[in-house]
């Protein structure tokens, strides 16, 4: 489906704002997501401020969470035990505003003009609508909302309303706790999606309000996590609140008062929120008071600190309008997930919604750090720091699995494994390479030794201790590790599954390359013995690294299966889709990007002619990747049809679930497919590297890099590439065969063209000829009689 791009009259282009011109029912759920505001922290969705006019709206704070006894059906050793999932904090976006007896909201009352902003410079959200009310007058009111910068539990809302004529207006203005509100089950049949408590979830422990000010707190009934909500009215003019009444599930402050033309009616809503984990004694009422702001000064850190992050976070696209725009907003989401890095982890939705329990996983490492390491590099060493936080749970889990070492759990958000299905959860080993990879990435993008020889050094050991035993050298030798499941989640807990052998090479060195007191030589030694002997499955007839040790022997996916049965695993019970030859997302072409000095060109041209038709898209962390190989193989047109994808993944609503938050590593991949895909950017080798392969329709593109304590900025036309490096001394840089030395000076580099390879061509590995086809099907959906016996387990392997 498509949303932005289905419209463009009602949203129209802008280099630097999102903008909607009309209301239309049907997809607020997803404008919601699309219009949030946040910080890290606090994120705030972005309904309109009537309640009646919104879908799905709240707010959530990183890490604000619940949990719970996972009760499995079948239990076994080992299993998840808590469950975790992060909360709906008391919402502060509500207004109901009645003039001369209407309530107007917009799907009940005449709207005259309607537009609403999200403005990427300056992180503001603004709703400005003409209603033409029923006593005759018109009247127009404007909100506006930011969230705090330097005051990261802070949130500023004004609502403003003028009008042609004297009209008698009563405002509302709440705080709703969500949490406990009878509300949809959006977790049904979508583990992607987050459910809700079935008891009450918030306890009250301050509820008091006078004259306009409103001082609230509460703790979680099991986590014994406390909140504190402060909030300040101040209304143009002398008038006094009508009422104000604190409330455990809604507390109001009202205004009745009569408005006349040429008198706006002002009304400022300062709200701070402050929380506490379990154990800790501080105040919290007196935590969120003393953060509390005036709006002026919230709307102001705003603004100042975007203008500090464009200044070298932004990404210039040459002669693309809408591409450009797209990018603004996915660069502006991921500054709105990760500005305030290291309060916590990053979840999956960052803090736009409550898809996927706002659990952390690997797309932290993976498909965020690469932005934050070479953008804001102090919060990718606080995110890194708060992994390490929590090592001391990820031993436990280790020892838990009979393994050595740290063991990160899947997903979480207080370091405990909280995947209740461990195929696709606990299988996933990879996440502890990840986490490797992130952190030995960051030492050397930032040359910050001390952090190389502390956290940096721990992370990296200890998942290597893991590879170590969680592998084993087999008869003829070779490192094996067995019953793993990769990032391709349709096939799970498989045999030396190329990824994860790749990356648990690439941890094993990482380690075996550290002078650390707490490793001795013998140690040291296994790890390289272990890392030359990994085995990397290959398929000597196709002659492309497979993606586990059997799959090439799967039966290949019916692609005839209609798109509306897609996502596969919506409409298909895993064990069908394990046992077919389809993907879900690109893991072995992961791998060659990740670990590219592993591969020839031709080895990685082969696997992406290979695996490229067989990755289904059903997950958003796959076109990114995709695109970025494409571009490094040469097959420009594919490129950029996978980096579009990427770009307009919720604003289009493509996997028809951005209502429940934006996907936030799919931004991150967003960035990595400008940089390294068409910049042609690789790192953690002797020096940058650049090898560019710009779209044919652009004109430029243009970035900058934070590395070694500087700036290095690139700019690249059809070609060449310039750079400049603002650093202390000169920066070694090798684009394609050559090194040259980057200063302050400007260095451009001629880049001949080069022509696009000849796609590779499989004899397939199935011996089809005569052989019925056996389709994978529907749950519930019956095989269609044939009058002949079924396939023979042969006959199938030799489809």
């Amino acid at each position: 489906m498509a949303l932005i791009n289905a419209d463009r009259d009602r949203f129209p282009c802008h280099p630097w704002q999102l903008v909607e011109t009309n209301f239309t029912a049907g997809d607020t759920g997803a404008l919601e997501t699309i219009f949030s505001i946040g910080n890290g922290f606090l994120g705030v969705r972005g309904a309109h401020w009537s309640p009646a006019d919104a879908e799905l709206p709240g707010s959530f704070i990183n890490g604000f969470h619940e949990t719970w006894d996972i009760q499995h059906a079948e239990n076994a050793f080992g299993f998840a035990r808590t469950g975790q999932r992060i909360l709906y904090v008391p919402d502060a976006n509500n207004f109901t505003v009645v003039v001369d007896g209407e309530t107007l909201t917009l799907a009940g009352s005449a709207v005259v003009d309607y537009r609403r902003t999200i403005d990427f410079t300056t992180g503001l959200y603004e709703s400005r609508v003409t209603w033409a009310c029923r006593s005759g007058a018109t009247v127009t009111t404007v909100e506006r909302r930011a969230v705090g910068q330097q005051t990261r539990g802070g949130l500023a809302i004004t609502l403003e309303l003028t009008t042609d004529r004297q009209v008698s207006v009563d405002i509302t203005s709440s705080i709703v706790n969500r949490q406990d509100q009878p509300a949809e089950d959006h977790s049904s049949h979508d583990p992607r999606r987050s459910g809700r408590h079935a008891e009450r979830v918030l306890l009250p422990l301050r509820l008091e309000g006078s004259n306009g000010s409103l001082r609230l707190a509460w703790e979680t009934s099991e986590s014994k996590q406390k909140i504190g909500v402060a909030v300040d009215h101040r209304i143009s003019g002398p008038q006094q609140p009508f009422t104000t009444q604190a409330d455990q599930d809604e507390s109001v402050v009202r205004y009745v008062l009569a408005v006349d033309e040429g008198a706006p009616l002002l009304l400022e809503k300062s709200v701070a929120y402050a929380f506490t984990t379990a154990g800790d004694g501080s105040d919290i009422e007196e935590a969120a008071e003393a953060a509390l702001k005036t709006t002026a000064a919230i709307f102001a850190e705003s603004a100042a600190h975007y203008r500090r992050y464009w200044s070298t976070a932004d990404i210039r696209i040459g002669g693309q309008e809408e591409l450009q725009q797209a990018v603004r907003w996915n660069l502006f989401q991921l500054e709105q997930g990760t500005a305030q890095a290291g309060v916590a982890g990053i979840p999956a939705k960052g803090v736009s919604g409550s898809g996927y329990q706002g659990h952390y996983f690997w797309d932290q490492e993976i498909y965020l750090l690469p932005f934050l390491t070479y953008s804001n590099p102090r919060g990718a060493r606080q995110v890194l720091e708060f992994r390490h936080s929590l090592l001391p749970e990820a031993r436990m889990r280790a020892d838990e699995l009979n393994v050595d070492g740290a063991l990160f759990p899947w997903r979480t958000i207080n370091g405990l494994e909280a995947s209740a299905y461990y195929a696709s959860g606990t299988a996933q080993f990879h996440i502890g390479a990840a986490i490797a990879f992130a952190a030995n990435r960051y030492s050397w993008a930032s040359g910050d030794t001390a952090f190389r020889q502390s956290e940096g050094a721990d992370l990296i050991i200890e998942t290597a201790r893991m590879w170590m035993s969680l592998g084993f050298f087999g008869k003829r030798g070779a490192f094996h590790i067995h019953g793993v499941t990769g990032p391709d989640e349709y096939t799970a807990v498989v045999n030396d599954n190329l990824y994860t052998n790749v990356m648990a090479r690439f941890n094993l060195r990482a380690a075996a390359a550290l002078q650390h007191p707490g490793v001795d030589e013998g140690e040291r030694d296994l790890w390289l013995q272990a890392a030359a002997r990994m085995q990397m499955p290959y398929d000597d007839t196709l002659e492309v690294y497979s993606q586990d040790a059997d799959f090439m022997t799967l039966e290949p996916w019916d692609w005839s299966t209609p798109r509306s049965q897609y996502p596969l695993l919506l409409h298909f019970h895993p064990l069908v889709i394990y046992r077919h030859q389809v993907l879900k997302q690109a893991d072995t072409v992961l791998a060659m990007f990740l670990q590219w000095q592993d591969f020839t060109a031709a080895e990685k041209q082969r696997a992406f002619d290979f695996y490229d038709p067989l990755t289904t898209g059903d997950s958003t962390l796959s076109p990114c990747v995709q695109g970025i190989m494409a571009a490094e193989v040469g097959y420009g047109d594919v490129a950029l049809a996978h980096f579009t994808d990427a770009a307009f993944i919720d604003l289009d609503d493509s996997h028809a679930n951005t209502i429940d938050g934006v996907h936030i590593a799919a931004s991150g991949g967003v960035w990595l497919s400008l940089v390294n895909g068409f910049a042609g950017f690789r790192d953690q080798g002797p020096v940058p590297y650049f090898d560019p392969r710009l779209p044919a329709a652009w004109t430029s593109l243009a970035f900058h890099l934070k590395l070694r304590g500087g700036t290095l900025q690139v700019s690249l036309v059809r070609g060449s590439i310039t750079l400049s490096f603002d650093g202390d001394g000169p920066l070694d840089v090798q684009v394609r065969d050559e090194l040259v030395s980057v200063g302050a000076r400007e260095v451009t580099v001629t880049l001949p063209a080069r022509e696009a390879p000849v796609p590779s061509v499989f004899r397939s590995s199935f011996a089809t000829a005569g052989m019925p086809i056996v389709q994978a099907r529907p749950a519930g959906q019956r095989a269609p009689s044939t009058g002949q016996p079924a396939p023979s387990a042969d006959q199938r392997a030799a489809h």
